[in-house]
């Protein structure tokens, strides 16, 4: 019997989507609460070849909302942990793991081989560097985020806006799964609803999942939604670069105090705190290069200085290049 026979049956699938499947390549950013469902449900269903990167290793913590990893992979790294249970699971699939973090200088690489890349890395600055790139260059982009009991999923990039246009202003706090909570069956529920999103575009189902959000709150068992296929991109974009593009030529603007980073990330780097950032005067004809751990305080500093009307400015998040 065709491990496949119950999907192929649907006449939206068949051996001519069976075929499909089997020969799409997917990037999965992220082995963790949501990278987890989507990543069995990807390969359960035959993607040919699946890539996952991941810089963290399993903790008991995980287990909770990670239920593809067991007691025994304590201190393993994620995607190598995850890769072998899949790829015991399936071994029609061919699984690649990368113990790294997505940063801007490995995106492109990894994007540009991949027919759909599924962001499952709860982290804000991966997801618009994954979003810039996937936007660049025409790969459909599922990202999602999960806190507490509710989050939501989207289609973003390729034939659809991408995930500034819907988003174009980062949180006022960083929350993630460690500082807030979350519930196990809710990154579950998203992760399963990427899997879905990402099986319907590899399909070419229509209609198309791509400008198409879907949020969920678990605490009040409701689902809703939006259509975001008219939204326009932002008229200003500030990217997020990795610590080897930084340049001599560059104002580096260290935005971690010495009991967060006491080195210099670059010789030149002035450590200013955010509030002071009205204070700073940019040079002319010179990139200012923002650096904090996550992202937020370089994003909330770059605002600024757009308001006094600086624009040459790039975001470098420290914990995305680690």
């Amino acid at each position: 019997m065709n491990r496949y026979a119950r999907q192929m049956i649907l006449p939206e699938i068949g051996q001519a989507g069976q075929d499909r499947l089997r020969d799409a390549r997917v990037l999965v950013v992220g082995a963790g609460g949501l990278g987890c469902p989507a990543l069995q449900y990807l390969v359960g269903a035959g993607v040919g070849q699946i890539t996952i990167i991941d810089p963290d290793h399993v903790e008991e913590t995980n287990l909770h909302r990670q239920p593809l990893f067991k007691m025994s992979d304590l201190g393993t790294p994620k995607a190598e942990a995850a890769a072998a249970h899949l790829q015991a699971a399936n071994p029609d699939v061919h699984l690649r793991a990368f113990v790294a973090s997505l940063n801007p200088g490995n995106a492109s690489d990894l994007v540009r081989n991949s027919d759909v890349v599924v962001d499952a890395a709860d982290s804000f600055a991966v997801s618009y560097i994954l979003s810039d790139t996937c936007q660049d260059l025409g790969v459909p982009f599922v990202s999602a985020s999960a806190l507490g009991f509710t989050g939501y999923v989207g289609a973003f990039c390729a034939t659809a806006p991408s995930l500034r246009a819907v988003f174009p202003d980062l949180p006022s706090r960083s929350a993630t799964c460690a500082s807030v909570g979350v519930l196990g069956p809710v990154v579950g529920t998203i992760g399963a609803i990427q899997a879905q999103i990402t099986l319907q575009i590899l399909l070419k189902l229509d209609p198309s999942p791509l400008g198409q959000m879907t949020r969920i709150d678990l605490q009040n068992l409701r689902f809703g939604g939006f259509d975001f296929r008219s939204a326009p991109e932002p008229e200003t974009q500030i990217p997020f670069i990795s610590t080897s593009a930084i340049t001599a030529s560059d104002q580096v603007v260290e935005l971690r105090d010495m009991s967060e980073f006491s080195d210099k990330i670059a010789p030149q780097a002035q450590r200013i705190d955010v509030a002071d950032i009205d204070r700073f005067q940019p040079e002319q004809d010179r990139r200012v290069v923002l650096v904090c751990a996550t992202g937020l305080r370089a994003w909330r500093a770059a605002n600024m200085l757009i308001q006094a009307n600086h624009t040459n400015l790039a975001l470098l998040a420290a914990r995305a290049n680690s």
